[in-house]
């Protein structure tokens, strides 16, 4: 059956970014994508120049009711990503909750992109919309850990306290929480990346259970753009593949991110040339170039062991959220 996909993001018209990361591999995966830019830009801000144009939430709702008006505004799922405007993040609360009225089974993923490593690139009046109207309607959240701090007001300094926040935010709303990427140590040490998720699963026979799973990568001294939103777009294709299996869900996502950004990292530094650093033109993500890689990721998983009701995951690949910021 047709699965359709409302994307909400930016969008460039150079490079991969927002609605330019996620839409491609959805498609890739069989999704119908219907995608609504919140801006509109000639390329990401890590360049040296940039242009363009931002959506408001009134041209928001234009564009809404012109799907409403038309009677398609019907889904499977609604993704989103990056906004800094409170008045747009509140329209875009709207609706999902008029598409979950007229579908109660459709999924909401939300990537909350506020910041990292204690620093917000959004206004901080965004955040109670946030932590007070999109977590209690979303469904799969993929908050790091600064974010997921912001959204509870708790710190996180163990894993503990990251699994104490996750059942926090599972408590405000969604069922399905993954921290994209933490300041956790890893026992592989310190060039390794820990990432951590968790799923609430009611079982057949009405019983509940929690899957949590730990996620340690190497890092990459390189700055990807558009790998946030790549992973965020993988994770509902895949978790719609596998609903009640987080760990297989992000054992796919992760082999995707892996063997894009190990084709984007080698083609970047082909192309710098020995003993130089690439720009941001080289390091935009060989996407079309990754496209089997996508549709079926070798799993990149190389041990897998049971803890209690934790499912713990050693998968070693690269860093895979560098955020893009809008300012």
């Amino acid at each position: 059956m047709e699965c359709r996909v409302l994307s909400i993001q930016s969008h460039v018209v150079r490079g991969y970014v927002g609605n330019k990361s996620a839409t491609f591999p959805l498609q890739v995966l069989g999704f119908e994508v219907d995608s609504i830019n919140s801006v509109q830009f000639s390329n990401h801000t890590g360049y040296a120049h940039w242009k363009g144009q931002v959506l408001t939430a009134e041209e928001l709702n234009v564009l809404y009711e012109g799907i409403k008006l038309n009677n398609v505004n019907h889904y499977d799922y609604i993704l989103t990503g990056y906004t800094r405007d409170t008045s747009f993040l509140e329209t875009v609360v709207d609706i999902v909750q008029e598409l979950k009225r007229l579908n109660p089974k459709l999924v909401y993923v939300c990537d909350p992109v506020m910041g990292d490593q204690g620093s917000m690139y959004v206004p901080e009046n965004i955040l109670p919309v946030y932590r007070d109207q999109v977590v209690a309607v979303a469904d799969i959240l993929t908050p790091n850990q600064f974010e997921a701090e912001l959204l509870t007001g708790r710190t996180i300094s163990t894993e503990k306290d990251a699994l104490d926040v996750m059942e926090l935010l599972h408590q405000m709303g969604p069922d399905t929480v993954v921290l994209t990427s933490t300041d956790l140590t890893s026992p592989h040490g310190d060039q390794f990346l820990v990432a951590l998720g968790s799923q609430k699963m009611v079982r057949t026979d009405g019983s509940k259970s929690t899957q949590k799973i730990r996620i340690e990568m190497p890092k990459v001294d390189a700055v990807f753009v558009g790998t946030g939103d790549l992973f965020t777009a993988m994770l509902l294709a895949w978790s719609h593949h596998h609903p009640n299996d987080l760990k297989a869900a992000c054992e796919k996502t992760v082999s995707v991110l892996h063997h894009v950004i190990k084709r984007t990292i080698t083609y970047a530094n082909e192309m710098a040339g020995p003993g130089k650093r690439p720009n941001p033109a080289q390091l935009e993500l060989r996407m079309v170039q990754s496209k089997k890689d996508i549709e079926d990721p070798d799993i990149v998983v190389e041990d897998f062991y049971i803890m209690s009701t934790v499912f713990m995951m050693d998968i070693r690949l690269f860093d895979l959220h560098t955020r893009h910021t809008f300012t």
